[in-house]
């Protein structure tokens, strides 16, 4: 008996607003997990937009077209191969429309460096090379400089 619970509450509808932070929390795991891109971005704010989708956006940082496909890599259901975002309207270096799990995101990268600029930006701090003890030079390490040693 308590196995038909189961297996009807699985066949429910999700509630849509469920749905909806359910796929905004996937979006930001998935961000959170490329530290070079929180680590590059500068004001990244999110709120939900009027029609209950999601509005991201940076500025510095990877371009949005990027984000796109880390967020296409990194989104996925588990166990399975089909990923859970699809473009759904405009891509370009500054901004891009997605789907998420039924979910519109709308992207907007301002002032976007592109990810390969943003490791070589002079003065850029970065938190692996911070933490980074193994690596000697003749020069102090920037954790030393972090810590005033």
């Amino acid at each position: 008996m308590r196995l038909r619970r189961a297996r009807e509450a699985q066949d429910e509808p999700v509630p849509a607003s469920a749905r909806r932070f359910e796929a905004f929390g996937r979006v930001m795991a998935a961000l959170a997990s490329e530290a070079e891109f929180i680590e590059s971005c500068r004001d990244l704010t999110w709120w939900r937009g009027a029609d209950h989708s999601w509005h991201i956006s940076w500025r510095d940082g990877p371009y949005a077209s990027e984000v796109v496909t880390l967020l296409a890599r990194q989104v996925r259901e588990p166990g399975l191969d089909a990923g859970l975002v699809s473009v759904a309207g405009p891509c370009s270096p500054s901004s891009a429309v997605l789907d998420v799990m039924g979910v519109r995101f709308e992207l907007l990268a301002i002032d976007p460096m592109g990810r390969a600029r943003v490791g070589t930006r002079p003065g850029f701090w970065r938190l692996a090379e911070a933490l980074d003890t193994t690596r000697r030079t003749n020069a102090r390490q920037p954790w030393e400089e972090l810590l005033g040693g």
